[in-house]
């Protein structure tokens, strides 16, 4: 049997090493990280020396920073609930263990350290100790269940992967002192899914079961909204997720409670209720950026510049993309929702040029109504000869055809793709309750998947995916016999309920992670109806999503960057955080706000009965002036007032800045005063990208 990761760890920390010890496991070897070195061994026994000892849920990882390396140790994980009778975790509290005593406090080291504590409470990530959580139950049935979990884990989906190469490089080739492969780490190496996850026991018209959605976030290309965009040269596109909606039929261990009993339970071996077997079923559905080279560049308007390089550039990125997505989930069904008219329209022409590139002999065809002249737009192949005939591509208008409210018509969406959704199937798979391993025998395969995007892959997609899982559940029910053919299961209006909960919740933990704030009309997604205060929370949402997007983002994506190994500090690199604008710009919203502030007092302030009035209305003309003036340079210079990425910087970005600085020195008033030598955020300052290099896997 494969080793599992350790569900207790003691942590032994002394001047000269961290030692970590499973006291479940008396005979495991101990994991020793030298101090300052970080030099790692395995030892047999405990180490003595430890003046401190601490409990441990398991190590996140170790990063090296500027100036030392930290081991990131999780002290607090809460139970979700049992998924087939493995106790599911979600990571509540960390903790950064230096491996030197620094005395003196480093401005960039602290940053970093901040940067990450941060990505790390806000982010949601769960793991479990006997469950491989970064693969759906369809590609868990076609691996090797003696394999350590770590091994097993979905590349994309290991959150914690670029944290854990040290322990990963150890176990592979050992040090100098300890050479070759160190099976004794495996159990120190505990994969980690960053997404969204809930486990609901309930009911569908008396049927006990167990209703699962989880969504991973893949670790490639990950970031903020308007800082990652499109597609990369390694075929990655921004906010991919896969999200997977499952029932369990007559699993008995799916209550809460502690850790998992013996050997048995934590491998799912209760067998059913009843003695009646277990049954899972799942269905997956992908979303992700448009896969071309586009940006969406952030000016301090409402709307952002959208830049889109030359189609054909893209054409070997986007072939690695859908290579990969094919060899995954087999043909794709590519639904793209943005809008036909308008500047997503750019967005939308360059994915069908995509399309027609991609596949052999294209095959088009459109249809419209009153609404829509394009209510749908298909491309397909009219021949079979490659892979990338496997595309399917349709549009639907999205925006129009549920106008006025009128969420019901993406119906016809579903009624579209019927017969493909149909062939697709799901997954189904029985449990095994003789197999030690715990596998599935597998009774049904998803033979493709549905790839939804928008123009974030946010609101509009997470919609639509739940009407698909929707239409599936009910056909996997009816397949189970719960449902009698016809029926659906709005007729239980409790599980009704649940069903629309359990996928506004993941449309806002989609939406949190990627745009800061939750998503868009859940209040359909919650009700089935869209409602006025819906309308004004979607209003409340948008406000929020623009100021985090301008002026929050940046360090936020720095977090994403350097936690996921996209950028690797050196000693080399120093006061990257430091602001390098010129000081008159710095300075502009500072003088903005002073004048707002006169303006408020010159006007409320109460007068003498025999003062003269026409000073203070000098006075207040003056700072409203002066007032009018900023707004109006901060305005049509939004470039320079956006809160930037510092680690890796945007090439776009860079290039707006440099235009933004040229356009401010030529300026009538300030123009002069804007110093010369002062670089900005130049070129120069730049050289940053060479240390945030990709680290190649």
């Amino acid at each position: 049997m494969a080793a599992l990761p350790f569900r207790d760890i003691n942590v032994h920390a002394s001047a000269s090493h961290y030692a970590f010890t499973s006291p479940s496991s008396p005979s495991a070897p101990t994991l020793v990280v030298d101090r300052p070195s970080g030099d790692l061994r395995l030892n047999d026994g405990v180490i003595s020396g430890g003046k401190r000892v601490s409990s441990i849920n398991g190590i996140l990882g170790i990063i090296k920073l500027r100036l030392d390396k930290y081991i990131i140790v999780i002290t607090k994980a809460q139970p979700m609930g049992r998924l087939k009778g493995h106790m599911i975790y979600k990571v509540i509290a960390t903790e950064f263990l230096p491996l030197r005593e620094r005395p003196l406090h480093d401005q960039d080291e602290d940053t970093y350290l901040a940067l990450l504590k941060t990505l790390i409470k806000s982010g949601p990530m769960y793991f479990s100790y006997s469950f491989d959580l970064t693969n759906s139950f369809q590609r868990q049935s076609q691996l090797d269940p003696s394999v350590p979990l770590w091994k097993r884990a979905d590349d994309r989906f290991f959150w914690n992967k670029f944290v854990q190469s040290d322990l990963i490089d150890f176990r592979l080739s050992g040090t100098r002192h300890q050479q070759g492969q160190q099976p004794g780490v495996d159990p120190y190496i505990l994969p980690v899914m960053f997404g969204m996850m809930e486990i609901i026991p309930t009911k569908v018209k008396s049927t006990p079961l167990s209703l699962v959605l989880i969504t991973r976030r893949s670790r490639h290309r990950a970031g903020t909204r308007y800082f990652s965009r499109g597609i990369d040269e390694e075929g990655h596109v921004s906010n991919f997720n896969e999200t997977e909606q499952i029932i369990v039929l007559n699993d008995s261990t799916s209550g809460l409670g502690g850790f998992a009993g013996g050997g048995g339970m934590q491998n799912g071996k209760i067998g059913g209720s009843g003695g009646k077997e277990v049954q899972i079923m799942s269905y997956v559905q992908t979303r992700g950026s448009v896969p071309v080279f586009w940006a969406e560049v952030n000016t301090l308007h409402y709307t952002p510049k959208l830049q889109i390089r030359g189609v054909e550039t893209a054409v070997s990125a986007a072939q690695a993309h859908f290579d990969e997505q094919i060899r995954l989930y087999g043909d794709n069904y590519i639904v793209n929702l943005v809008k036909a008219k308008g500047r997503e329209q750019r967005v939308k022409e360059a994915y069908e040029q995509m399309i027609k590139m991609l596949i052999t002999s294209p095959y088009e065809s459109t249809s419209e109504d009153s609404r829509s002249s394009e209510k749908f737009h298909i491309v397909e192949s009219s021949k079979n000869q490659q892979k990338f005939d496997r595309l399917h591509y349709v549009y639907f208008d999205f925006h129009n055809e549920t106008k006025g409210l009128q969420w019901h018509r993406v119906q016809l969406l579903v009624d579209q793709l019927h017969d493909a959704l149909e062939k697709q199937q799901y997954f189904r798979g029985v449990d095994m309750p003789a197999d030690i391993e715990g596998r599935l025998e597998v009774r049904n395969h998803q033979t493709s998947v549905v790839r939804t995007n928008c123009m974030d892959c946010l609101d509009r997609t997470n919609v639509v995916q739940s009407i698909f899982a929707r239409t599936v559940l009910n056909r996997q029910l009816t397949d189970l016999g719960v449902l009698s053919r016809g029926e659906t299961f709005t007729s239980d209006p409790a599980f009704e309920v649940l069903f629309r909960k359990i996928w506004a919740d993941n449309a806002d933990v989609v939406s949190t992670s990627y745009s800061g704030t939750g998503a868009l009309k859940t209040d359909f997604t919650r009700t089935g109806v869209r409602t006025r205060a819906g309308l004004l929370q979607d209003g409340r949402n948008s406000i929020t999503r623009y100021l985090k997007n301008n002026f929050a983002d940046g360090p936020k994506q720095d977090a994403f960057d350097l936690f996921l190994g996209a950028y690797l500090p050196t000693t080399s690199s120093y006061l990257v955080f430091v602001d390098q604008r010129p000081l008159l710009i710095q300075a502009i919203p500072y003088v903005f706000a002073f004048s707002l502030f006169f303006v408020f007092i010159g006007s409320f302030t109460r007068r003498l009965p025999d003062s003269a009035v026409l000073p203070v209305r000098i006075f207040i003309l003056f700072w409203f002036i002066v007032a009018a003036w900023c707004a109006n340079f901060i305005i049509k210079n939004g470039m320079l007032y956006v809160n930037w990425p510092k680690l890796n910087p945007r090439p776009w970005a860079t290039e707006g800045y440099q235009d933004a600085i040229s356009k401010v020195r030529k300026d009538k008033v300030i123009g002069g005063l804007v110093a010369r030598h002062e670089r900005g955020l130049s070129t120069a300052r730049y050289t940053n990208a060479e240390e945030g290099k990709k680290r190649i896997e």
